[in-house]
């Protein structure tokens, strides 16, 4: 067993080390980096995660020491041309500095969960610096009982919230002592020098030479079109039809108690359960650990609206849909969002995971899933105003629900064992925004609310935790 797990952790170490091959930012990267509206049409994702201790300062520090050794992405900034030209690019912060990004503080008040979310809350208000590398954590001491908490704010641009769990895991390992033989990583030789200014003037220059090609390119798929014009044809009016579906207007009616929102006042809610009931329970009605778990949100949104004496029959929820490959590479943006009508108003939580799971089955067939990559090349050269109104065609969902996978055994950092992982992503334009995190057997949940949409956010927690239970109990 230890040979094992020695072999894949060189694997992991291997494959983070890779992370920071390709020095251009893609296109869909580059389309959410330029138009970032921070906070309202943010790109900021935010962990938590509790310790049951806390961590020896300087082995903490040395093992973030060691990982933005291993990640030379997590020492780098983005450059963007002078005028947009071509695609910024990753190039190394010469000031970095490992005390401006990792802090420590004390967690105030009375020490509790909501104590620390606050701290979270604030941290992922606070905008990024953009002439630094994107990422901002702070080890949060003084906590009930003893423990800790370790808070990571990082950039889309950098890696989704799928990519980050795999930067955490970097940092952890299966016992409380010291990882000794971890491999030193010599970074590379610097990179040229560059500017702005000399950025754009090469992608003008890169952009004229290539242009012949991309003409000859273009005629040959014109000839190509050509000869088969009913294939085409066809295919070109399945995909449009497919686009307008997904960006058409919200399967359900929105509700009229979350309509009065505009993403800037944000709170953190943390939820969990049993893991192991709420995939039995997904079993149970046909379905998967995200359709019970998109089916509990649907139930709890059901029960704040009933609190309120609104009957919601259904809600449009976005979803994270993953385009993950197995042979693509750590980090990056590789997911799409979909909107479904959550069944809110079946009683019988079976029943309703059912439905969620036909509605997830019928998106499988959209063509246009991914149709956002495939414009951002052009749209990323757009004024940025056009890049957030394309990111927000189709954001009229109430609620939007994702789920990932954690580590599925104890884990700990610097010594204290990891208790559980929240994330908490923006919020694309939803009053609640709701994503589950499997961590060996809990699940656990991060909520980012809308504050001026739900007011009483003390009530809705109450009443998601509820509609999480009442489906967690099928597999009792």
């Amino acid at each position: 067993m230890a040979d094992t797990e020695e072999v894949s952790d060189l694997e992991r170490w291997a494959a983070a080390a890779a992370w920071s091959r390709r020095p251009v930012l893609d296109p869909l990267e580059t389309m959410m980096w330029r138009s970032e509206r921070h906070p309202a049409r943010s790109a900021t994702s935010c962990t938590v995660i509790l310790l049951d201790r806390e961590p020896d300062w300087e082995r903490f520090r040395n093992a973030h020491e060691w990982g933005t050794s291993l990640v030379r992405r997590l020492r780098q900034r983005v450059l963007d041309p002078a005028l947009p030209t071509t695609a910024p690019v990753w190039v190394d912060d010469a000031h970095f500095s490992l005390d401006y990004h990792l802090r420590r503080r004390p967690v105030g008040g009375s020490g509790s969960i909501d104590d620390v979310l606050e701290v979270a809350r604030e941290l992922a208000l606070r905008p990024f610096d953009r002439s630094r590398p994107l990422w901002e954590g702070v080890l949060v001491t003084g906590l009930d009982g003893g423990g800790a908490a370790h808070v990571l704010k990082i950039h889309h641009a950098l890696t989704d919230s799928a990519g980050t769990v795999q930067l955490l895991s970097l940092l952890q390992s299966h016992t409380r002592q010291h990882t000794p033989d971890k491999p030193v990583v010599a970074l590379d030789e610097e990179q040229p020098t560059t500017d702005a200014l000399q950025l754009a003037r090469d992608g003008l220059r890169d952009g004229l030479a290539a242009a012949p090609v991309r003409a000859l390119q273009g005629l040959r798929a014109g000839l190509s079109a050509a000869l088969r014009p009913q294939t085409v044809l066809a295919e070109t009016l399945r995909y449009g039809a497919s686009v307008r579906r997904l960006a058409a207007a919200p399967p359900a009616p929105n509700s009229p108690l979350l309509a009065d929102r505009d993403g800037r006042s944000w709170r953190f809610l943390a939820l969990s359960c049993s893991l192991s009931e709420l995939r039995a329970a997904g079993r149970v009605g046909g379905g998967t650990l995200h359709d019970a778990f998109v089916a509990a949100l649907a139930g709890g949104l059901h029960r704040y609206h009933a609190v309120h004496g609104v009957d919601l029959e259904q809600v449009p929820v976005r979803l994270r849909v993953s385009l993950d490959r197995a042979e693509d590479p750590m980090g990056g943006l590789r997911f799409a969002g979909a909107m479904i009508a959550a069944p809110s108003g079946i009683e019988d939580p079976a029943d309703r995971i059912a439905a969620v799971r036909g509605e997830l089955l019928s998106l499988h067939t959209e063509r246009a899933l991914d149709a956002v990559r495939a414009f951002a090349p052009v749209v990323g050269l757009l004024p940025a105003d056009v890049g957030a109104a394309v990111l927000g065609l189709g954001v009229t969902a109430d609620a939007s629900a994702s789920t990932m996978q954690g580590p599925t055994r104890a884990t700990y950092m610097a010594g204290a064992r990891v208790e559980g992982i929240y994330p908490f992503g923006s919020l694309p334009g939803v009053a609640v925004a709701a994503t589950l995190l499997a961590h060996v057997d809990q699940a656990c949940i991060g909520v980012n609310v809308d504050e001026r949409a739900v007011r009483d956010t003390d009530v809705l927690q109450a009443c998601l935790q509820e509609g999480l239970d009442e489906v967690a109990a099928l597999a009792r």
